[in-house]
């Protein structure tokens, strides 16, 4: 389970290193005020749709890391936050084609051990059973 008090500080990490109020925030990930005030006072947990919000709409959030604290933040090591005017980078609509023996190599080389296993619920709580070294 999420521990509130912990995930309350990652959101304010969140917030800080953004910039936000929590209003703008909320306003941002379109949930209403209370529901940041609730999180971060530790009344409510978040719920998965808060969770995945977040990780929508700020692209340097990684899941692992707001769901339990492993991991890092920002995800892409930078020391500022991304300014507002960056473009997003532009796709080429090439197609390629990959030959059916080089698709077999590539599956042959994947690792069949399990590490992370999230169990979402439909009243929006979720699990993670994850590998203990």
């Amino acid at each position: 389970m999420i521990n509130s008090e912990a995930f309350a500080k990652r959101l304010e990490e969140i917030l800080k290193y953004y910039d936000l109020s929590a209003s703008s925030f909320a306003e941002k990930i379109d949930v209403g005020r209370a529901s940041i005030s609730h999180i971060l006072s530790g009344r409510n947990k978040p719920s998965l749709d808060f969770v995945m919000k977040i990780v929508k709409e700020f692209s340097e959030v990684e899941l692992y890391w707001l769901i339990n604290g492993k991991g890092q933040f920002p995800k892409n090591n930078e020391t500022t936050p991304p300014s507002k005017e960056a473009q997003p980078e532009k796709k080429s609509n090439q197609n390629y084609k990959i030959s059916n023996n080089q698709n077999l190599q590539s599956e042959k080389q994947l690792s069949s051990e399990v590490s992370k296993v999230i169990v979402f619920y439909k009243d929006g709580r979720f699990e993670v059973f994850d590998e203990q070294i």
